[in-house]
């Protein structure tokens, strides 16, 4: 099997079969695979004994496994923008994590506020909690507050403009502003961005409707409070130590 030598850095994304999260990580071509797992373990959470790694390609099609532990991963066609995903083969692993079968009792907030032996009518009564005047009327400055901050950070986007992307729980990503305004999947105004690397999850449209146009997985919106715009170059991969 062919050892890939250069360049020895590939970069790709990461999931996982026990929660949601996504993150893009670098791996040196030449780390064995057992060590590809131990790093994966800290990542994911998911111990490597029970770990089962499959390889899908940029168009989200699976092609292979990295089950030869003894090989290092440049023995396998690991490209940049692929996904690993790590499947969690250990029988405890989603037991306390599995809420799908629980069945949840739900009761209309006109029930709920009619009814006087509850929290909320003892609140109510004693003008309380959210029922305080005061917090009533600070609820209300930071609306406002909010509001203004929504507008004033929509008055520095353009489009056309550098910018990076600050999600919480996710890594910073640059890329350029490519749309402003509403939509049609969501309300309030949106930040229509071309990431700088497969980072999105459209290609400019939603829903059958097009906002602007990138390569497929380089399209995003988000909200103007988490976009920063500047002089944000694309990033060099050797610029971080992180592996």
């Amino acid at each position: 099997m062919p050892f890939i030598h250069t360049p020895s850095i590939v970069r790709v994304t990461v999931s996982n079969s026990t929660t949601s999260f996504v993150s893009e990580r670098r791996f040196d071509r030449g780390l064995p695979i057992a060590e590809i797992k131990g790093k994966l373990e800290l990542i994911t959470g998911c111990s490597s004994q029970y770990m089962e790694l499959e390889v899908f390609s940029k168009e989200d099609k699976l092609l292979f496994k990295l089950d030869r532990l003894e090989d290092v991963l440049g023995s396998f066609p690991v490209d940049d923008g692929m996904r690993i995903h790590v499947i969690d083969t250990n029988p405890q692993a989603n037991v306390f994590n599995d809420i799908s079968q629980c069945e949840k009792f739900n009761i209309p907030d006109q029930t709920y506020d009619a009814k006087r032996d509850t929290v909320r009518s003892f609140l109510k009564k004693n003008q309380m909690g959210k029922y305080d005047p005061k917090n009533i009327e600070q609820s209300k400055e930071e609306k406002e507050r909010q509001r203004i901050e929504k507008e004033e950070a929509l008055e520095r986007i353009k489009v056309g403009d550098r910018c990076e992307v600050s999600t919480p729980g996710q890594l910073v990503r640059r890329g350029c502003v490519k749309f402003i305004g509403h939509t049609e999947f969501k309300s309030g105004q949106w930040v229509g961005v071309a990431y700088d690397e497969p980072h999105g999850k459209n290609d400019g449209s939603v829903g059958g409707k097009r906002y602007f146009t990138c390569e497929p997985r380089y399209g995003a919106f988000v909200r103007p409070k988490v976009v920063e715009v500047g002089d944000f170059p694309e990033l060099d991969i050797m610029d971080d130590d992180e592996m």
